[in-house]
C-alpha cells in the first residue's frame, strides 16, 4: 500500500497530517481509510496529508511507533500528537478527538 497525501491547493505543507497504519487490506484497514477521506474532505478540505503505512510492506517505520492496536491513527500535526484506533466508523467521536469541528468553523 503506497503511502497517499493531499496537498492544499497553494502547494504548501498541510498543517494537519495524519498517519494511518494498517495492514494491509483488511476490511478494518479499508473502512479506516474510506471513513478518514470522507472525514477529512468535510472538514478539512484540502488541509490535509494523511500518509497511510501498511504495517506488513513498512517494518522499519513500525519500530517507532508504540503500536497497541490496528488500525492506529496517529496526528501527528497541529500538536498535541493524538492517537485513534479502530476503522474510525464513529465519525463524532473521530471529529470529537481530533478536534475537527474547530477547524470546520475556523474555514467557515
Amino acid at each position: 500500500m503506497k503511502d497517499q497525501l493531499r496537498n492544499n491547493a497553494h502547494g504548501r505543507k498541510p498543517s494537519n497530517i495524519f498517519s494511518l497504519y494498517v495492514t494491509g487490506a483488511s476490511p478494518n484497514s479499508s473502512r479506516a481509510i474510506t471513513n478518514l477521506k470522507n472525514i477529512f474532505e468535510r472538514y478539512l478540505g484540502s488541509q490535509y496529508e494523511l500518509n497511510i503505512i501498511d504495517v506488513y510492506q513498512q517494518p522499519q517505520l513500525v519500530s517507532k511507533i508504540d503500536i497497541v492496536a490496528l488500525p492506529l491513527l496517529v496526528r501527528k500535526m497541529p500538536l498535541p500528537e493524538r492517537r485513534l484506533i479502530g476503522d474510525m466508523s464513529d465519525r463524532d467521536k473521530v471529529v470529537r478527538s481530533l478536534e475537527l469541528s474547530k477547524v470546520l468553523h475556523e474555514r467557515d
